[in-house]
């Protein structure tokens, strides 16, 4: 994982960058951010076109695409490094000018009332709102 910002009350934003970081993300917050960034990494994978690319830089450039391509996955972790908060967010490069973000606790309850600010300050960081109607969709009662 990548360490991305400092959010209020020793908790700390991470950037979730192989599929076994995601896998441990779904074991411990009970949810299938493992099965959306498989999905996710599949895709880029597929779009990457080498053609014109030396044979040589190939690899290095579709790692670069594939990050740039796909949607980030982030979590946020208190000091003990207990998961509390999964983001996925758009892409760098978005693609998809119809994809949501998506911000879940665990179990996909709403992290809102406990982590909304550390979820502001994320979006601050990356330059996106991050507002609880268009990021948690799960919306009960």
């Amino acid at each position: 994982m990548q360490f991305v910002c400092d959010a209020p009350g020793r908790r700390t934003w991470f950037r979730i960058e192989t599929e076994a970081e995601a896998a441990q993300e779904s074991e411990l917050m009970r949810h299938a951010v493992e099965k959306h960034y498989r999905r996710a990494h599949e895709a880029a994978a597929e779009s990457y076109d080498p053609t014109g690319i030396p044979y040589i830089e190939q690899g290095i450039r579709r790692a670069t695409h594939i990050r740039r391509a796909m949607p980030a996955f982030f979590t946020l972790r208190n000091e003990e490094g207990q998961a509390l908060v999964t983001a996925m967010l758009p892409s760098p490069e978005p693609s998809d000018l119809a994809f949501r973000p998506v911000v879940v606790g665990p179990g996909n309850s709403d992290p809102y009332p406990q982590h909304g600010d550390a979820i502001e300050v994320l979006g601050r960081h990356v330059g996106v709102t991050l507002d609880r109607a268009r990021c948690y969709p799960y919306r009960r009662g």
